[in-house]
């Protein structure tokens, strides 16, 4: 059972350490990695979480290696003390907030400081761009699910999985935990994390959590914070769009390009860009023309400056 108040733990050393004593005494662990701003879409995870282990860990962790040069790291919303309130307030409780500064920066691995773009040196989390550093000592090793990371979010953000991949395996490598929880929210990545585990024999449980939706509908993301009331309202056409999809294909409707044409003329309708909207297997994520085998319909719109994406099952 979890303490009222979770320990916090920002070291990568002290956080294994914490990791393989608990292990020791026959507890089990769950990790949530997360980037923090919490919302109830996270806090359910946690309580998938507690059906799986003993032990919980929620990772807080912007990390950079998914930001590309055009997108800006900085406008990622923050409230770590809102998060720790929010955490404590979970049924069972958080056993580790396990927030590092920059799980980048090697200085204090090799002994050798390390300079940011600005000429200063890096000595312990100062600052994020160890990661995409092309000289020196940045990090240069990437982890990337070559087939399965190519399509949907991957189109457009074609260094976003790579980031995802190899942060969640230095997560996985840190905490150890025999099981993780994602949201299939982010469906794609969600499937890159399962067979990234499977290919590299990770001894880790990987559990989809099923999307949880605001009252209006719209599915939870920390992003909706940058809706603004009128791009919200527009937003919920994404769900509106994928509900008249379900609907069409339990009436016997199969032709996806119908399908796709019906929930792409009801989010443009309502002054959304579409980035995607596929209808692809559940596993390869290959798209499908007719639906004749277990399907998801993935879709994500522009709605100002911010991307909404949502996912159903037909």
């Amino acid at each position: 059972m979890a303490a009222l108040d979770p320990l916090v733990l920002t070291g990568k050393d002290e956080m294994r350490k914490w990791s393989r004593l608990m292990r020791s005494h026959g507890k089990t662990i769950a990790l949530v990695p997360t980037m923090g701003y919490l919302h109830q879409g996270h806090l359910s995870l946690i309580q998938e979480a507690h059906k799986h282990a003993q032990l919980i860990v929620v990772s807080i962790y912007v990390n950079p290696g998914q930001f590309s040069p055009s997108e800006d790291l900085s406008t990622y919303p923050s409230d770590f003390h809102g998060d720790m309130l929010k955490l404590k307030s979970v049924p069972g409780g958080v056993d580790v907030v396990f927030c590092p500064k920059n799980l980048y920066d090697y200085s204090n691995d090799s002994g050798v400081k390390q300079k940011n773009k600005n000429g200063n040196e890096s000595l312990g989390g100062g600052g994020s761009v160890s990661c995409v550093e092309e000289k020196g000592n940045g990090h240069e090793t990437w982890v990337r699910v070559e087939r399965l990371e190519k399509g949907l979010c991957g189109k457009s953000r074609p260094v976003f999985f790579r980031g995802v991949a190899t942060i969640v395996t230095k997560l996985f490598h840190i905490v150890e935990p025999d099981v993780a929880v994602f949201g299939k929210k982010d469906y794609q990545q969600w499937r890159i994390i399962q067979r990234m585990v499977r290919d590299l024999d990770f001894a880790i449980e990987i559990v989809g959590s099923e999307v949880m939706r605001d009252s209006d509908g719209l599915a939870l993301s920390s992003r909706n914070v940058h809706l603004s009331a009128e791009e919200r309202e527009k937003a919920l056409s994404i769900s509106r769009s994928l509900l008249k999809a379900k609907s069409g294909a339990k009436d016997g409707q199969v032709k996806c390009r119908e399908l796709k044409d019906l929930a792409i003329l009801t989010i443009t309708q309502a002054g959304g860009r579409i980035d995607y909207a596929e209808i692809v297997d559940q596993e390869s994520l290959e798209a499908v023309e007719e639906i004749n085998s277990p399907v998801v319909f993935c879709i994500a719109a522009w709605f100002g400056k911010t991307s909404i994406n949502a996912v159903i099952d037909p």
